[in-house]
């Protein structure tokens, strides 16, 4: 039987009209694959944080046991909040040397960037050894009962 004379099927597209858009189809999903990434590069992200201020929670006093340190989200770029002997405090985890994202060691009860072992004190943000040129920029925390919040300018 023909296939454009039986009952139940649909109007045949012809092989030459289906190719024609097929390859159209590979063109344009192609180029969109190229520009997309282009696009998001050339475009910044909107970050809800930014700009904004605010507290932005980093834990409780409980995720931060005495002598410890942890690595917190705060908005496009981390902080490393420490709870020390004389209180909780924060620092920017970016390393001033190179940019690297600074670690709390517990060993050494310092601050520590793993790209070229520099060291900081957790009291201060001072450098205690290694290349960065600067102290880490300190972060303004609260702390509201048990829990610890980030103040953003």
């Amino acid at each position: 039987m023909d296939p454009e004379t039986q009952p139940n099927a649909g109007p045949a597209i012809p092989r030459r009209r289906f190719l024609r858009w097929l390859l159209g189809f590979s063109v344009v999903s192609t180029l969109a694959m190229v520009a997309a990434p282009v696009v998001a590069f050339l475009v910044p992200p909107k970050s809800s944080v930014a700009g904004s201020g605010g507290k932005i929670p980093a834990g409780t006093l409980a995720d931060i046991p005495l002598g410890k340190g942890i690595v917190v989200p705060m908005g496009s770029k981390p902080a490393i909040v420490i709870n020390t002997a004389q209180g909780v405090v924060a620092y920017s985890a970016i390393c001033t040397h190179l940019g690297c994202i600074v670690a709390f060691d517990d060993l050494s009860a310092t601050i520590v960037c793993p790209c070229h072992d520099g060291r900081f004190s957790p009291a201060n943000g001072s450098v205690v050894s290694g290349p960065p040129p600067a102290p880490l920029p300190p972060v303004t925390v609260s702390v509201e009962g048990e829990q610890v919040f980030l103040v953003s300018a």
